[in-house]
């Protein structure tokens, strides 16, 4: 990075792994800032910022004419406040996904990020996984075939993570966690044009909504789809992933160091299985922020801007509404 950014960190629990992310890339990180003074004076201390740019209220950041980027790691339900009031103070911003919890909020910050001059980003950070991006160039040079259909996971056990804002029945499991594995159908397949989903309900008694979905899809040019999220399943975090095409099939996850691919040969036989070398990276959040500040600094475009991860959250809602009422749903990307 030959201009170094100045950076401010907000919500330093998860949010730690964005100041890693930004100083790995030579960023200056500014300021840090979390409503909790223990979260603050952990970080500070392990990443050496001085006690003079550790804040606990988030508008002094807004306020700070000399921070050009902010993070945001915060509880889902305060992405849509803390983003805008950054976008009006002409800050650009990292918004950890999912962007927001309702279309209302959606709406808002699509209409306030098209407004500002700053640059926006979602973290939709599965895009930036090692095993994910080999798999996007796999269908993408036509190696495979024609996709026909993919389906991702997102199992993880919240039995332990299970908190105020985790339990908001807004925060339903399929949009808080199920996001990474709609956002990465729709990176890697296209959006879906109807939704169908089922639930059940038999492992986190302490949330109002379902800790298992299944979802259906119908996307375009004949091709369908599938996602499961499970938030108290019992076994170890995973994203697996499967994509089939007509000339051959992709297996990975986010937390296996091999990808395996299967070809046919030019008779349409099936060869042995490829076993591919991929670096584990599940929260590549050095890479994200790269791509973030090459944004600001050249002025490019963000693939992951508010209206994308507005629409993966779209994506999200439908499933939960096709689950509730038995009925097929059509997503509304309208933003």
């Amino acid at each position: 990075m030959k201009q170094k950014l100045k950076v401010a960190n907000i919500g330093l629990k998860f949010g730690m792994s964005h100041v890693e992310g930004a100083m790995s890339c030579g960023a200056e990180i500014t300021a840090i800032c979390d409503s909790n003074e223990e979260n603050l004076r952990f970080a500070g201390e392990r990443y050496g910022i001085s006690e003079d740019k550790r804040y606990t209220d988030y508008m002094d950041i807004v306020k700070n004419p000399d921070i050009q980027v902010a993070t945001v790691a915060v509880p889902d339900q305060q992405h849509v406040k803390l983003s805008c009031d950054l976008l009006r103070a002409g800050k650009h911003v990292l918004c950890e996904k999912p962007l927001a919890l309702t279309r209302e909020d959606l709406c808002e910050i699509v209409r306030v990020a098209d407004e500002s001059q700053a640059k926006f980003m979602v973290g939709q950070i599965c895009r930036f996984t090692p095993a994910f991006e080999k798999a996007k160039q796999i269908i993408t040079s036509g190696q495979i075939g024609d996709v026909y259909f993919a389906e991702s996971e997102y199992a993880h056990d919240y039995m332990k993570l299970v908190d105020n804002w985790r339990s908001d029945p807004l925060r339903h499991g399929v949009i808080g966690g199920g996001c990474h594995a709609v956002d990465l159908l729709r990176w890697l397949v296209g959006d879906p044009e109807e939704v169908f989903a089922y639930g059940t309900h038999k492992l986190l008694p302490t949330v109002a909504y379902d800790d298992a979905t299944v979802a259906v899809m119908k996307f375009g040019e004949n091709v369908m789809g599938k996602v499961f999220v499970s938030t108290g399943c019992k076994r170890d975090y995973t994203m697996r992933t499967v994509i089939y095409g007509t000339k051959g099939t992709i297996i990975c996850d986010n937390t296996t160091p091999t990808l395996t691919l299967f070809l046919t040969d030019e008779e349409g036989v099936v060869q042995p299985a490829q076993t591919i070398e991929v670096e584990v990276n599940n929260h590549n959040a050095g890479k994200e922020f790269e791509v973030f500040a090459d944004a600001i600094l050249n002025d490019t475009p963000i693939v992951t801007d508010a209206r994308e991860g507005a629409k993966t959250v779209a994506v999200c809602l439908a499933i939960v509404e096709s689950s509730q009422t038995g009925k097929p749903v059509k997503p509304d990307y309208r933003f």
